[in-house]
C-alpha cells in the first residue's frame, strides 16, 4: 500500500515510521526552527520536523554547519518542540559534541532531549557505533545521517555525491547495517547515488530518509526554505515549490513604499 500516511495519530512515534516503512507508505520530513514554521508544517501534515544544524546557515548566517553551536539547537529545539503536538521533532547533535566519545555524546543528547527533543541525529558510520549504542542504551532515539555528511566537508573535499565507486557504496552499506544494529530506528541518505540509496533502502527493516537520494527511501526531507523559495541555494535535489523569497519581497517592497508616500496607516489603522 502506498499513499500519505493516516493523520488520525495524534502523535508520531518511532513505531509509526517502522509501520509506514511496512506498509508501503511515504512519509515527510522538514527542517524547522521557529513556532510559526512548525505550526505551518503540523497544519500541513509533516511527520517528522528536524531542528538541524543548518539553523547555522539558513538562520544564523554562517557559511557551514561546522560552525552551529549546540546552544544554537537547544534554543530553536524549545521553541520548535512547545508550538507543535503532533509531528515527531529531532535535534541534530551538533559538531564537536559527539566525536570525542560516548559521555559527550550522552551529555548533550540529553540536554537535547530536555529541551524537548523526541530523538537526536548523528552523522557517520562504524566510526560512531559506541557513541550510538551508548544513546540507545539509555533510552535516547537516534537517527543515523549516511553519505554527504555536512559536518564533515572539508574532509569529504566539499558537497560532492558519496558512493559512487564500489568501493565507497559497499561501505556506505556496511555502515548502514551496523547503525541499523546498534539501534538507530532511521538512517538520512543525503547525495546518494539513486541506485545505492535503492539498495540500502531495501535491506534495512528501518525507514530510510533521503535528500538527494532518489525516489526509492522510505522518506524525504529538505531545508524548508530551499523548499519554500526563501533560500538561494539551487541543489539539484531542490524542488522549489513556493517562491517565499519573491513574495516576502514585494510584501516589503510595498510596505516600503506606502511607509515613503504617507499612505501607511491609514485612518482605519490609528487609534
Amino acid at each position: 500500500m502506498t499513499g500519505a500516511p493516516s493523520r488520525d495519530i495524534p502523535r508520531i512515534r518511532t513505531r509509526h515510521l517502522l509501520d509506514f516503512k511496512k506498509q508501503g507508505q511515504r512519509f515527510s520530513m522538514l527542517t524547522s526552527y521557529d513556532q510559526f514554521s512548525a505550526q505551518i508544517f503540523e497544519r500541513a501534515g509533516i511527520e517528522m520536523l528536524l531542528v538541524g544544524d543548518s539553523c547555522g546557515t539558513t538562520v544564523l548566517g554562517h557559511s557551514s554547519t561546522v560552525h552551529t553551536r549546540h546552544e544554537d539547537i537547544l534554543l530553536f529545539t524549545s521553541a520548535v518542540t512547545r508550538a507543535v503536538k503532533r509531528p515527531l521533532v529531532v535535534a541534530d547533535l551538533a559538531f564537536g559534541t559527539y566525536q570525542t566519545g560516548t559521555r559527550d555524546a550522552m551529555k548533550h543528547a540529553v540536554e537535547l532531549m530536555q529541551a524537548g527533543a523526541h530523538a537526536v541525529k548523528l552523522e557517520g558510520g562504524h566510526q560512531v557505533i559506541d557513541q550510538v549504542k551508548a544513546l540507545v542504551e539509555a533510552g535516547i532515539p537516534v537517527v543515523g545521517h549516511l553519505g554527504f555528511t555536512p559536518q564533515s566537508e572539508h574532509a569529504l573535499g566539499g558537497f560532492t555525491v558519496q558512493g559512487r565507486d564500489g568501493a565507497e557504496a559497499d561501505k556506505m552499506a556496511d555502515d548502514a547495517l551496523a547503525l541499523q544494529e546498534a539501534g538507530v530506528f532511521a538512517l538520512v541518505l543525503e547525495m546518494v547515488p539513486a541506485d545505492l540509496a535503492a539498495r540500502i533502502t531495501e535491506v534495512l527493516h528501518i525507514p530510510t530518509i533521503g535528500i538527494g537520494a532518489g525516489p526509492k527511501c522510505d522518506g524525504q526531507v529538505l531545508v524548508w526554505q530551499d523548499m519554500a523559495g526563501l533560500s538561494d541555494f539551487n541543489g539539484r535535489f531542490v524542488r522549489r515549490f513556493a517562491q517565499l523569497g519573491a513574495e516576502l519581497e514585494r510584501a516589503a517592497s510595498e510596505y516600503h513604499r506606502e511607509v515613503a508616500e504617507g499612505t501607511f496607516p491609514s485612518e482605519k489603522e490609528s487609534f
